[in-house]
């Protein structure tokens, strides 16, 4: 059985999600800029809740809502939600962003998703953890479509991606109209190769700012980049 993953501020329990606490989230969370003039968000696939619970902590926004299509991950976001500190603010819905986007008419400030986006064929036994980590369940296409439409006029759209996909959603949220404003890669030390991109679109079409985070120095050395990043959240930074 999982064990409990304790920040420091909030407690995440696990047990019943498919997709464990993971680095991809929590650089999500702790990465997308945040500033008052977000009031509302919506976390989409949040599985434990962990990157809505990361931004009930770091903004004000009065409405953080977050979708869930697993069961059993959606009954364990809804109770670490109400275990937080930030519980009136958290709300989880239990359906598919397909459904949701159709059946929604509300907008929000940011939209934000540590989305499935393992295209290739390595599908297991376990059909839970493949919902969680496979594109056929969530395709960018449909992710990109529907944050266009939830999305308000001002409002940011961030995801995480494998550092191979990185031009293919952009140019497939240009078709829709979103364009990236902040682009973050992301490799494990200095040597090795790009790993992640961290993308945050909106409608205005500038140059992007374009950096580089480095996880590690040496094994279990983080970087300064790194632990500045998540130092509000992880108990050991």
């Amino acid at each position: 059985m999982s064990k409990p993953f304790k920040f420091k501020e909030f407690t995440l329990h696990q047990d019943r999600c498919a997709m464990k606490v993971g680095t991809d989230g929590v650089l999500l969370g702790a990465w997308v800029p945040v500033d008052n003039s977000i009031d509302s968000i919506l976390d989409i696939g949040t599985g434990t809740g962990v990157i809505a619970l990361m931004l009930a902590q770091r903004s004000n926004a009065t409405i953080i809502d977050a979708l869930e299509i697993d069961a059993d991950a959606y009954e364990q976001s809804v109770e670490n939600f109400e275990a937080s500190l930030w519980g009136d603010r958290l709300f989880c819905y239990h359906a598919s962003f397909q459904e949701f986007m159709t059946e929604i008419d509300d907008q929000y400030d940011l939209l934000i998703s540590n989305p499935p986006f393992y295209t290739d064929d390595h599908k297991t036994l376990d059909k839970k953890r493949d919902m969680a980590r496979f594109e056929d369940a969530l395709p960018f296409e449909h992710l990109l479509v529907g944050a266009s439409k939830l999305l308000s006029d001002q409002g940011k759209f961030s995801v995480i991606v494998p550092y191979r996909e990185e031009e293919r959603i952009i140019d497939l949220a240009s078709q829709v109209t979103l364009f990236p404003q902040k682009i973050t890669r992301v490799k494990g030390t200095d040597t090795s190769e790009i790993k992640r991109s961290l993308l945050l679109f909106n409608r205005e079409h500038e140059k992007p700012e374009i950096d580089e985070l480095i996880i590690e120095n040496a094994r279990h050395e983080y970087t300064k980049g790194y632990i500045d990043l998540t130092k509000d959240f992880y108990l050991k930074m």
